[in-house]
């Protein structure tokens, strides 16, 4: 079986606040506040790249595994960000940290990217076909995002969250459930000729609430568990309001729910590795239980897994 050896995580060093982008949206800071519960967000600076972002985080989570770089048979870029439309990122992050001989590609399904990647690394691994997996979530929404369109401008944030997936891992991988809705893709979009991220957010708030429960229920049923046997749920951090009907449509306790959306933002791939790497610091991942990932994003696309602790079943 495949699980989660380390956690690793990295942010741009430029905080941008609420003061900020309520002076290029037309909204205070407050406001931002209200409907998002974002305070500040990083934001990549001009001419900082996002596969150096991702080698960082990446590095880290190699150190706490106790893996070489060189020993990595794949490495996974959940992102819908690479710095060049081509080559991808997961080829350049490689390199950076010296992954020469691995087997590399992106997974470009924008904020379900990192549920969507760990279902790959566990299936390589389980499958024989790879021993050592290096998956990182990380985006830089801030590059396509229009500073006057106060919905995407409160919102977005840049950052990379990182995972060593191996035999055994303490954090063994279960099921996995996605889905997916082409015809409702227009509702959260960036064309080509642009990039610039334009959506509905009534139709994604709505959606998003529905289609994380409805995933959940389903990975957890999969797994013969129910919400009561939960340590912890980390939800994609979309948005605060999301989280907290998220936590009142599957009847969470509030300590059962990890929110890591005040100081970042919603980072897409990155949001889950980075409130992973925060729940695993401040202690808050079991030594034995059960934890709920779950995520909504542009396509309509979503998924969920659980990640089993110590043994537990």
């Amino acid at each position: 079986t495949a699980g989660v050896a380390g956690w690793g995580a990295a942010l741009p060093a430029t905080v941008v606040d609420n003061t900020i982008v309520g002076a290029g949206a037309g909204v205070t800071p407050e406001w931002i506040v209200k409907r998002t519960g974002i305070s500040e967000r990083r934001h990549l600076a001009p001419g900082e790249r996002l596969d150096a972002l991702c080698a960082r985080a990446g590095d880290e989570a190699l150190q706490q595994a106790g893996v070489a770089a060189a020993d990595l048979d794949a490495v996974l870029v959940a992102t819908s960000t690479a710095d060049e439309v081509f080559p991808q990122a997961a080829p350049l992050v490689a390199g950076l940290l010296g992954a020469d001989q691995a087997m590399c590609w992106d997974v470009s399904i924008a904020c379900t990217g990192f549920v969507a990647g760990l279902a790959q690394g566990a299936a390589l691994i389980e499958s024989g076909r790879a021993e050592h997996v290096l998956l990182v979530g990380a985006d830089a929404i801030s590059r396509h995002v229009d500073p006057t369109d106060r919905g995407p401008a409160a919102l977005f944030g840049d950052g990379a969250g990182a995972a060593v997936l191996t035999p055994g891992g303490a954090g063994r991988i279960g099921a996995t459930v996605m889905g997916s809705d082409g015809a409702r893709g227009g509702f959260l979009i960036a064309h080509r000729a642009d990039g610039i991220v334009r959506m509905d957010g009534q139709e994604v708030f709505r959606h998003a609430i529905a289609r994380m429960a409805e995933c959940s229920l389903e990975a957890l049923d999969r797994e013969g568990l129910t919400v009561e046997d939960l340590t912890l749920v980390v939800p994609h951090q979309a948005n605060g309001r999301i989280t907290a009907a998220l936590t009142e449509r599957l009847a969470l306790r509030p300590e059962q729910v990890v929110d890591d959306i005040a100081d970042r933002g919603n980072t897409s791939a990155g949001t889950i590795p980075l409130a992973l790497h925060r729940a695993a610091a401040e202690g808050r991942l079991p030594a034995r239980g059960h934890v709920l990932l779950t995520a909504f994003g542009a396509g309509f696309a979503w998924g969920a897994t659980v990640l089993h602790f110590g043994g537990a079943r």
